[in-house]
């Protein structure tokens, strides 16, 4: 196995991990120059495996690569700060090189060995990734990406030396998540005789085309209403995700062009009263009256989701912006810094700052040096 230093320039400053329990599988879903360039400059991994079977080090195997996104796996969260991330050139249906599983093999023997983790806890990107409520599903949900989809058949997995795999999806089983994709719960925990091969979204040659029963999400997930999605309709008009409101009459026909690949650890957005929704309910689902649904009202009040009767909730206003799946971390003092709030999740893109003048900046916009205090922040769940 030939490995390659090829470190991130973010490398130096991500933390050291507290713990390791997990190692995350993924797949590029696109060819390898561009990944590689990708998850180098955002640092997204630790290990990158060409198609030929060279591996590359992105991201020091101590350190925290952001990885894995919106992620929960038997109640726990935020898995970057547990995990280890191996980004394999290929397609979550689709088989890998005979190289690759020689190299991914001997990397997997090598990590396990060193973080004593065992073949179950080898887990796809597919397993941990999970949705907030939006148009199509009313609850937090499985099904977000099938990234890595194909690291859960038994036959994968025993190239790879693992015997083992999880035999059902903890958080589901739990309550705390519902299924959001049959098909991909079924690849997963079901039988691999009965899965058949090439169903299911983006496997067919027309699987990005929105028909019945084929809806923007299907197609998309949690990209469906970005700026890098395009929708080009049986007319020609073409419209980009960010520029649709009426999600659900979306003419059948219409093909959905997703381009570049986004990064794993994808970017939350806040959402907005008579733009992504006509009401909380319609935005937030049956999450909207709970605690880590945030509110930022027109008139600068913050309240959560638990801090509001029904009918206030019912008669927000227009304007009023949200943030799903979010804890509020409070004010940042002089004894008290994002650090200190939300540990290295202060610079994240999808973390927020909200200034006196109600303002709200991106953590990716920001240095600790320039918030002052009374500076209030939201982080992701």
């Amino acid at each position: 196995m030939e490995i390659t230093s090829y470190y991130s320039p973010r490398n130096r400053e991500r933390p050291l991990r507290s713990r390791t329990d997990y190692i995350i599988l993924h797949t590029t879903e696109g060819p390898a120059r561009g990944s590689l360039r990708k998850v180098r400059r955002n640092g997204e991994t630790h290990y990158f495996v060409n198609t030929d079977g060279h591996v590359y080090r992105i991201i020091s195997k101590e350190r925290v690569a952001f990885h894995t996104g919106r992620s929960m796996w038997g109640g726990k969260t935020n898995l970057d700060n547990r995990s280890l991330g191996i980004e394999v050139v290929g397609y979550h249906n689709k088989n890998i090189t005979t190289a690759q599983y020689q190299a991914l093999r001997e990397l997997l023997r090598q990590l396990q060995s060193i973080y004593h983790i065992p073949d179950e806890r080898v887990l796809s990107h597919s397993m941990i990734a999970y949705g907030v409520p939006n148009t199509w599903h009313k609850h937090s949900h499985r099904g977000r990406k099938r990234c890595g989809m194909l690291f859960a058949r038994e036959s994968v997995r025993k190239k790879l030396g693992l015997d083992k795999k999880p035999r059902y999806d903890p958080d589901v089983k739990a309550g705390r998540l519902v299924v959001g994709d049959p098909y991909l719960a079924k690849v997963l925990y079901g039988r691999e005789r009965e899965v058949k091969t090439g169903v299911g979204r983006f496997t067919a040659d027309n699987a990005n085309i929105i028909a019945a029963g084929r809806t923007a999400w299907d197609i998309a997930g949690d990209r469906y209403n970005s700026a890098g999605v395009l929708y080009r309709f049986p007319d020609g008009k073409e419209l980009r995700g960010d520029q649709i409101i009426a999600w659900k009459k979306l003419t059948a026909g219409t093909i959905v062009v997703l381009g570049e690949r986004q990064r794993e650890n994808e970017l939350e957005q806040i959402k907005v009263i008579g733009w992504d929704g006509k009401s909380a309910r319609e935005i937030a689902g049956d999450e909207y009256d709970n605690r880590a649904t945030i509110y930022f009202l027109p008139d600068g009040r913050i309240r959560r989701g638990d801090e509001l009767t029904k009918s206030e909730l019912a008669a927000l206003p227009v304007k009023t912006r949200l943030l799903v799946g979010y804890i509020d971390g409070g004010y940042i003092t002089a004894r008290r810094s994002a650090f200190d709030i939300c540990g290295s999740r202060w610079k994240l893109p999808d973390t927020f700052y909200r200034f006196s003048d109600s303002s709200i900046v991106s953590g990716s916009q920001i240095t600790d040096k320039a918030i002052p205090e009374q500076t209030r922040i939201f982080f992701r769940n």
